[in-house]
């Protein structure tokens, strides 16, 4: 899942080296916490959410045929 979202977010923004994916784990959930520039962010968060949307979509419909576990992600 990691992967996936570096490789959608490092697509979006302008600077690539910026972008910084952590993946936390638990019984219930998994935690995909996204860190982009300053800059960059309104590109990855796109208008009235959309992009954003659109990433979380992609990443519960790829992890959700492996695990039970509800899949978030977090953009900051």
């Amino acid at each position: 899942m990691k992967e996936l979202v570096e490789v959608i977010a490092g697509a979006l923004v302008d600077d690539p080296s910026a972008v910084v994916v952590t993946e936390e784990e638990d019984d219930k959930q998994i935690l995909i916490n996204l860190t982009v520039a300053p800059d960059d962010m309104g590109k990855v968060i796109g208008k009235q959410g959309r992009i954003a949307k659109a990433i979380r979509t992609v990443v519960r419909a790829a992890g959700g045929s492996r695990t039970d576990k509800k899949i978030l992600v977090d953009i900051k």
